[in-house]
């Protein structure tokens, strides 16, 4: 019978024992799945950036990411969101100026509570990577101990089903990152529901599209997202002569989720250009919070306030790369004398 190695290909001649536990393992699934957490983390933090971003540009309420709802309901990533936008917004001039409106959205209301939970989930990812990268998944393992002559126990650590549905969770929560971005994008383009700012972000609607086509980028991304995030480790086929009848396609789902990952980037830089676009059409004079401050300036490096229609797709582009890039968080950072991962706790 041909063997099977960790690439997932036949080899023609029979594996000795040994060499069969050095190459039969889950390391591929882990090394993809420590680079999609790597991401996922830095998604988050450019999330809560683009978050406060577009909460200024909605003149948003500051109520929802005070101490004490969360102290109550005490989620740790759900008030450290909550912190973290405070923090990006100290000082802004563009809260709290509507005292006609009750109370936000959900997709700014109750954004602690979501990204929050991106970061609890995060963490159990986390944990899960932990073990994995410092066990042994090979198989068979070899045990010096053992009084018989063949060391050798056939067990079932290469199996992937705890990565698989570990990555199956990230896929899902950074949709949901993407999800709830591109709801804020959606209310910033849509008169009825941006406390006075144009129709698609433009001085002129109607003879310019001005950010309608961003907000449907970003759409169909999130519609993307949707199918890529059905769960891998729900899937089975069997192979080897019924040998392998149960496997966890946790490569397939740790591939997902980058892929989402990489959707996720381009939302959230699209809700960074539009929120820098609608900041342009509130009164200058008002004061934006020091975080906010910092990515409106990265954004108007790539683009320039759009006064009329002009192509944004390379603008779309280099937006995200610069989500990707991680620079915003950390200029954000520095410029507080803190290191990213505690600023953005």
């Amino acid at each position: 019978m041909a063997n099977v190695n960790f690439m997932g290909t036949a080899s023609l001649a029979p594996l000795s024992t040994t060499e069969l536990a050095l190459t039969n393992g889950a390391t591929a699934i882990a090394s993809m799945a420590c680079l999609a957490l790597y991401d996922a983390w830095n998604l988050v933090r450019n999330a809560e950036v683009a978050l406060a971003m577009s909460l200024e540009a909605l003149h948003g309420f500051s109520d929802a990411f005070d101490p004490r709802p969360h102290q109550v309901r005490p989620h740790p990533g759900q008030a450290e969101t909550a912190q973290d936008v405070r923090r990006l917004t100290e000082g802004s001039e563009l809260l709290d100026r509507m005292p006609q409106k009750v109370q936000d959205a959900y997709s700014l209301r109750c954004s602690p509570q979501v990204l929050g939970a991106v970061r609890d989930a995060l963490r159990f990812v986390e944990s899960t990577l932990h073990t994995e990268i410092n066990a042994a998944s090979d198989n068979p393992l070899i045990f010096m101990d053992l009084e018989r002559e063949n060391k050798a126990i056939s067990a079932g650590n290469f199996h992937g089903e705890p990565l698989a549905f570990a990555m199956d969770l990230l896929g899902i929560v950074t949709a949901e990152v993407a999800n709830i971005a591109e709801r804020r994008v959606y209310r910033l383009t849509d008169p009825a529901l941006s406390d006075g700012l144009p129709s698609m972000l433009v001085a002129k609607p109607g003879l310019n599209c001005g950010y309608m086509m961003p907000q449907y980028t970003a759409a169909a991304l999130v519609s993307d997202n949707k199918t890529l995030a059905h769960p891998d480790s729900v899937d089975s086929i069997p192979t080897s002569a019924g040998q392998e009848d149960h496997v966890s396609m946790g490569t397939n789902a740790a591939r997902h989720a980058m892929e989402i990952i990489r959707n996720s980037e381009m939302v959230v830089a699209i809700e960074m250009l539009s929120a820098a676009q609608a900041l342009d059409l509130r009164p200058p004079e008002l004061r934006r919070g020091p975080g906010t401050a910092v990515a409106y300036r990265f954004m108007r490096k790539i683009v320039p306030t759009m006064q009329a229609d002009q192509p944004l797709s390379r603008e779309m582009q280099r937006a995200a790369e610069l989500v990707h890039s991680g620079e915003i968080p950390a200029a954000i950072a520095r410029q507080a004398g803190e290191a990213v991962e505690r600023f953005f706790r």
